[in-house]
C-alpha cells in the first residue's frame, strides 16, 4: 500500500459513521467534516517535517482507524490500573466510550459538574460548543484532526468560581485493542476554583492506537493539579496532546509520567495568557527493548510576570530512544519572566538513544530563562561510594536508578498514585550485572 493510500485509510468508513451521529448538533457535524478535510490536506507526519525528524510513526496506519463501535472490558482487567485508596472518583472509559458498569462513583460537591461528552451532548451541548476545541492554540500535525473528525465520547469537567474541590477525579481510558480510541478529556476550571485530575491510558497486551486530546481551561486564580499515567501495551501506539489556556494568577501543574506503549508521542502546549501565572510541566519516561519516547513541550509566555518550571528526566535501556524538544516563548510583553527547564537522561546500554534539544525563543529583555540537558551513565563514582559501604553492585546500581526516577514521582500530591507509581518502578526498572 502507498504512503498516500494508507493514510486515506484512515478515513476509510468515515461517511458512515457520521450518518450514524446524525443527531449530534450542526456545529459537531460541521466540526468533523472540517476535521476531516483538514487531515486529507494534512495527511499523518513524516520523518521529514521537523517536529517528527525522530518518531516515524510506524504501525498507525496498520491499525483500523474507525473507532470500535461497541466495546466491553473484563472488570478485572480494569481494576488492575484503577487506584486503591484513591478517595476520589474513578471514571473508566473503554475503546473510549463511557462505562458506568466498570466505574467507581463518588459524592461530588456542589458547583462540580463530572458528565461524559455523550451525556453533555444530550442534556447541554452549548456548554460543548462554547469550550470543546477553545484551548488548542497548536495543532499535532495530522493527529488533532483525526480525533476531531473521530472521537466519540470523553470527560468534561466544569467547576464553578470558587469551588474548590477536596477529592481528586481519576479518568481511566482502557484499550481492549480491538482497534483505535481517540479519547477526549476536557477541563473548564472557573475563577479560583481547585481540583485535582489523573488521567490514565492503559490496554491489554494486543497492537492498538490511542490518539487523545486534553484541555485545561483556567481562568483567573485558578489551581489545578493534572497528572497523567501512560501504562499502555507494550505493542500499542500512544499519541497524545494536551492543551493549557492559562489566565491571570492561575496555578497549573502537570506530571507526565510514560511507562508503556511500542511507541509513545506526547505533546504539551501551553498558553501564559495573564500576568501572575506559575506553570510546572514534569515529565519521567522509562523505556527498553526497541521502544521510542518521543516528548515536545511548547511554553509560551505571553504576558509579563508569570513563572514556569519544567524537569523532564528518562531512563533508557536496550536499543531504546527517547526525544525531548523543549521550547519556551518569551514575547515582546512578556517581561519579568522566569522560566526553567531541565532535561536529564539516563542511559543504561551503549545502543539506548536520546535526541534532546531544548529550545529558548526570547523578545522581552527583563528576563530570567534557563535551559539545559544532561545525558549521561550511572556514575562510577557514586557506584564505588555504595559498594565501599557494604552494598553489592545490583543493589547499587538499582539503588541510584530509583533515586533518579523517584525525584519525579515523589513530587505527586496524591498519596494512592504515588504508591502505585513507585511499586510500577520496582518492578520495571532493570537490574543487571
Amino acid at each position: 500500500m502507498s504512503p498516500t493510500a494508507a493514510q486515506d485509510s484512515l478515513l476509510t468508513g468515515f461517511d458512515e459513521f457520521t450518518a450514524t451521529r446524525a443527531s449530534e448538533p450542526a456545529w459537531l457535524q460541521d466540526s468533523r467534516a472540517r476535521a476531516a478535510a483538514t487531515f486529507r490536506a494534512e495527511g499523518l507526519p513524516t520523518t521529514r517535517h521537523e517536529e517528527w525528524r525522530f518518531t516515524p510513526v510506524t504501525g498507525i496506519t496498520d491499525v483500523p482507524a474507525r473507532p470500535v463501535a461497541t466495546s466491553a472490558a473484563d472488570a478485572r482487567a480494569i481494576d488492575g490500573f484503577l487506584f486503591p485508596d484513591f478517595g476520589g472518583p474513578q471514571l473508566v472509559f473503554v475503546d473510549g466510550r463511557f462505562a458506568p458498569a466498570l466505574s467507581q462513583a463518588h459524592a461530588l460537591p456542589a458547583g462540580l459538574r463530572v458528565s461524559s461528552i455523550g451525556d453533555l451532548l444530550g442534556t447541554d451541548p452549548d456548554l460543548l460548543q462554547r469550550h470543546l476545541g477553545a484551548a488548542i492554540r497548536f495543532r499535532q500535525l495530522g493527529f488533532t484532526a483525526l480525533n476531531d473528525a473521530w472521537f466519540t465520547d470523553g470527560l468534561v469537567i466544569v467547576a464553578e468560581a470558587n469551588v474548590v474541590v477536596e477529592s481528586p477525579i481519576h479518568v481511566l481510558y482502557f484499550s481492549t485493542g480491538a482497534g483505535t480510541s481517540y479519547p477526549r478529556t476536557l477541563v473548564v476550571a472557573g475563577a479560583n476554583s481547585q481540583l485535582s485530575l489523573v488521567e490514565s491510558f492503559a490496554g491489554l497486551d494486543r497492537p492498538y492506537v490511542t490518539n487523545a486530546i486534553t484541555e485545561v481551561l483556567s481562568a483567573e486564580g485558578a489551581h489545578v493539579d493534572h497528572y497523567k499515567v501512560n501504562r499502555e501495551s507494550l505493542e500499542a501506539r500512544h499519541v497524545s496532546s494536551t492543551h493549557l489556556l492559562l489566565e491571570r494568577a492561575s496555578v497549573f501543574s502537570t506530571h507526565n509520567i510514560s511507562l508503556g506503549g511500542q511507541l509513545t508521542r506526547n505533546d504539551i502546549n501551553a498558553t501564559l495568557d495573564g500576568e501572575g501565572i506559575e506553570c510546572t510541566v514534569n515529565g519521567l519516561y522509562l523505556a527498553d527493548g526497541d521502544r521510542l519516547v518521543d516528548n515536545h513541550t511548547a511554553i509560551d509566555h505571553a504576558k509579563p510576570h508569570c513563572h514556569s518550571y519544567e524537569i523532564y528526566k528518562g531512563v533508557l535501556d536496550g536499543s531504546s530512544r527517547g526525544v525531548f524538544n523543549g521550547k519556551i516563548f518569551v514575547r515582546q510583553d512578556a517581561q519579568k519572566t522566569d522560566a526553567k527547564q531541565t532535561n536529564q537522561v539516563l542511559l543504561l546500554s551503549d545502543d539506548a538513544t536520546i535526541d534532546t534539544k531544548p529550545q529558548l525563543e526570547i523578545f522581552a529583555d527583563d528576563v530570567k530563562c534557563t535551559h539545559g540537558a544532561t545525558v549521561g551513565q550511572l556514575s562510577e563514582e557514586s557506584l564505588f561510594y555504595l559498594r565501599a559501604r557494604g552494598i553489592g553492585k545490583d543493589d547499587a546500581r538499582a539503588l541510584l536508578i530509583h533515586a533518579f526516577a523517584e525525584d519525579i514521582v515523589e513530587r505527586i500530591r496524591i498519596d494512592g498514585v504515588r504508591r502505585a507509581l513507585e511499586q510500577v518502578l520496582l518492578a520495571r526498572l532493570p537490574i543487571r550485572e
